[in-house]
């Protein structure tokens, strides 16, 4: 078997060394589920992807995601660094849109350039589903704040646009910045939930450019929090279109994620919701950092 070429890449980058890491690996077509799992948990990003076919199927490039602990049906900043490493790695072309095909279905991506090098990509993610509301006060004590601080005009709803996250509407920046899970009640509370995975974000923001402040818990997937997230920040879009938490049920706004931990991102959310369907797409810029090759 021949050695596996991969790429590093920063999504949702305000620069490098920011955004969320991802390595992406193509060539994966003969990998075993072990192998792929084995470099995921070396890699220890949140996640890393295999294109395991270089010519599409149906219109897409084939693609796993796995993270150190398992393999996910669809995640979003791995869509991003995904379809960016399939145009400069393998198609070294420039192209309006790449499909990739995942197990809940294929993603489009379209990519926009500038002067020609890519800048911003957008997904286009699957029609929101939304759950039953749940009680505030529990919540409040699964994230460490408290009852007043979450915002009683707007739920807290499991929703998911290709993987589900629990929306949890705060008031101020101050709140979403101590909040910290009770993993022992965390555990309980989540375990027959629909959504395991917790989004929580104010109107207030440390860069008075953006419009919101996100921060987004995934113990579940075995990663305590993560730097940007583009399916929960999908589920937001989904969730502040519904509910018209920016004054109509169009949003076009930009979010800020990834400061407590020292990961500075910038995620594009647009929604449009109607009675019978929300579209959903997240936009954002990747950029490279490190290409190299894994030794089978």
């Amino acid at each position: 078997m021949t050695n596996i070429p991969f790429v590093i890449l920063d999504v949702f980058a305000t620069g490098k060394y920011t955004g969320n890491q991802l390595a992406v690996c193509w060539g994966a077509e003969n990998l075993t589920d072990l192998q792929m799992q084995q470099i995921a948990r070396e890699i220890n990003f949140s996640e890393t992807t295999f294109v395991t076919d270089t010519e599409p199927v149906n219109g897409g490039y084939n693609t796993r995601i796995f993270t150190p602990m398992t393999e996910l049906p669809f995640a979003g900043h791995p869509t991003l660094g995904t379809a960016f490493a399939i145009q400069q790695q393998i198609l070294k072309q420039q192209v309006e849109r790449v499909n990739l095909n995942y197990q809940v279905g294929q993603i489009p991506v379209d990519l926009n350039y500038v002067d020609g090098n890519l800048d911003i990509l957008w997904m286009h993610q699957q029609q929101p589903k939304f759950y039953d509301s749940l009680a505030e006060e529990i919540f409040a004590d699964v994230i460490g704040v408290n009852p007043t601080d979450i915002d009683s005009g707007y739920p807290i709803e499991p929703v998911s646009t290709g993987l589900p996250f629990i929306i949890i509407p705060l008031k101020t920046l101050a709140a979403v910045g101590t909040a910290k899970l009770n993993l022992e009640l965390y555990a309980r509370v989540v375990a027959d939930l629909p959504a395991q995975a917790i989004l929580i974000f104010c109107p207030e923001t440390v860069d008075p450019q953006r419009q919101l402040h996100v921060r987004v818990f995934t113990e579940c997937f075995g990663i305590p929090e993560d730097p940007a997230t583009g399916s929960a920040n999908g589920c937001l879009a989904a969730y502040l279109a519904k509910h018209q938490y920016c004054g109509s049920p169009n949003v076009n706004i930009t979010v800020e994620q990834g400061m407590e931990m020292g990961r500075s991102s910038l995620l594009y959310l647009r929604a449009d919701h109607t009675p019978d369907l929300c579209p959903v797409s997240i936009g954002g810029r990747v950029i490279k950092i490190a290409t190299g090759e894994f030794i089978l």
